[in-house]
């Protein structure tokens, strides 16, 4: 195994269209994990939610995150991200740019408008995690 440097686990976060799995705790002190899409804005991981969702009530509470990127490709790869949640609530007009640019990372060019107006609606949140500490490992399996 074999750490990234910060700027590698940076490039490893913005590379492809990986999946991130963000870790919250619920009220009770069970874990959730669900997968997000997301880009990076500057120190920030950027994604959006919507409000009545079970992520979204969580964030409300706690702001506390952790995020797992992996590559599962062999010899494997992941980033681990540790922040704080901050919740926006911008308008639909306001989220598309934000539902475009993430849309571009993951779905095929003639679904982009169509997936980005599906997203940018009342309603929707978005979510911008200050990332205090990136953890990159690549070679996992070597």
């Amino acid at each position: 195994m074999n750490p990234m440097t910060e700027d590698e686990s940076r490039a490893f976060l913005s590379s492809g269209s990986r999946t991130g799995k963000l870790g919250t705790v619920r009220r009770d002190g069970r874990p959730h994990v669900t997968p997000i899409w997301f880009v990076l804005d500057g120190d920030d991981l950027v994604f959006m939610t919507h409000e009545g969702s079970l992520k979204g009530k969580i964030l409300r509470r706690e702001s506390r995150v952790m995020l797992s990127v992996d590559e599962e490709v062999f010899p494997y790869a992941f980033v681990l991200v540790e922040g704080r949640a901050t919740l926006e609530r911008p308008t639909a007009e306001e989220l598309w740019p934000w539902s475009r640019r993430i849309a571009e990372r993951y779905v095929p060019a003639d679904m982009l408008d169509a997936t980005a107006k599906r997203n940018a609606v009342e309603g929707e949140l978005l979510v911008r995690v200050a990332m205090s500490k990136i953890t990159g490992i690549r070679g996992v399996a070597s």
